[in-house]
């Protein structure tokens, strides 16, 4: 384990942990370029604490030098729109991820034929206090280590199937609840389901494997430890932060925020080395 103390650093940054999960990195002198940073350093304390946040630094003015930056850390995933998804309220918004209010718990890449290992955030404006508007990270290795053994035995019971029919984001799959990282170790998938009739372009999901009387159960003690204190950190964004999140281990959200705030994150997917294949993939 690499035990990060108050006075590890990086290239002269002071490095910090990050309280449940996680560690900082905090620029020495504010508006060092962050590309200053060794990636190859940077890559071993996101895989081994899962999430990592670099404030303070000169971010990225442009999505081409957020896409240079990237292809640091592996081989981009591209998409339809490109290597950089514009996370920002649109007027009209057709899908939850450019609408203000909150996006549950799920994985990204769940619908794609290889799951990215790294989600590269950079906060291009953040929303201002008091507009909410955080992302939310559950640690699952963790939630299943602390688990009540019989909450952990009822969702190694049941099967998650999901499919979204959004152009860009179309695709089906089914997966165990607990199932396994790359590494050996047990981790969660799960796509939390969406609550409130205005949520845009609602997946449909379906949840097998125990009596449809023990599903509220499920959910509600799964959802209770994604949520408890001990395996979630919510991140208030500023202008600048550049984050680095596990998507193997972690599950990730958004709390709503003001609409019409400026809220601003830019996303890109690098995959791993190999490219992890989604064997969860199905037809539809």
């Amino acid at each position: 384990m690499d035990t990060i103390t108050d006075t590890a650093q990086i290239a002269g940054h002071t490095v910090t942990p990050i309280t449940p999960f996680g560690v900082r990195v905090d620029a020495a002198h504010p508006g060092t370029p962050v590309t200053d940073l060794p990636v190859a350093r940077l890559r071993e304390l996101a895989r081994e604490h899962h999430l990592l946040l670099l404030r303070g630094f000169t971010g990225f003015p442009n999505a081409e030098d957020l896409t240079t930056y990237s292809a640091q850390w592996g081989e981009i995933a591209m998409w339809p729109y490109g290597a950089v998804l514009e996370l920002v309220e649109h007027d009209n918004p057709d899908d939850h991820i450019f609408d203000h209010r909150y996006v549950p718990m799920h994985w990204d890449s769940m619908y794609r034929e290889q799951i990215a290992e790294f989600q590269i955030f950079h906060c291009a404006s953040a929303p201002g206090a008091g507009n909410g508007g955080r992302t939310t990270f559950t640690q699952t290795e963790a939630v299943l280590r602390d688990a009540d053994p019989a909450h952990r035995e009822l969702w190694e019971k049941v099967t998650g199937s999901y499919r979204r029919v959004a152009s860009d984001w179309a695709g089906a799959c089914v997966s165990p609840i607990v199932t396994t990282h790359p590494d050996g170790f047990p981790i969660i998938r799960y796509n939390e389901p969406p609550v409130g009739e205005d949520f845009l372009n609602r997946p449909d999901l379906e949840f097998t494997g125990v009596p449809v009387e023990q599903l509220p159960e499920f959910h509600r003690t799964l959802n209770d430890a994604l949520y408890d204190p001990r395996h979630l950190y919510a991140h208030t964004w500023q202008t600048g932060d550049v984050v680095i999140a596990d998507n193997y281990t972690l599950l990730h959200g958004r709390e709503a925020f003001t609409s019409r705030s400026p809220r601003h994150l830019q996303r890109v997917h690098v995959l791993g080395a190999p490219p992890l294949e989604n064997t969860a993939l199905t037809n539809g």
